[in-house]
């Protein structure tokens, strides 16, 4: 399973004062896609990896609505814009944020 650990310093590159368990618990809800290179990273320019984030993680664990979650979505991928291999994690974290 992955540990917190593992992404704090790319956390911690948008959010200085990011906490470790709540970096935990987003390792935790991802679970074994964090394995998988491709599925650990997120595609800003993918419209179905952009709905996937909406539907998934936006709509079931921050019960944001359609048009909520895609003004945050599009706010953290602007945030992470210089940022080619967007970690998940990292992307999650900010979108909690939000």
């Amino acid at each position: 399973m992955a540990k917190a650990v593992d992404y704090m310093d790319d956390v911690k590159r948008y959010d200085t004062d990011a906490d470790e368990d709540a970096i935990q618990k987003i390792c935790n809800y991802l679970g074994v896609a964090l394995l998988n290179k491709d599925a650990s990273l997120v595609s800003c320019s993918d419209e179905t990896e952009r709905n996937r984030v909406r539907d998934g993680y936006c709509a079931k664990k921050l019960s944001m609505d359609t048009a909520a979650a895609e003004a945050a979505i599009e706010a953290v991928c602007q945030q992470m814009k210089s940022d080619k291999f967007k970690q998940r994690v990292t992307f999650y974290h900010l979108l909690t944020k939000q």
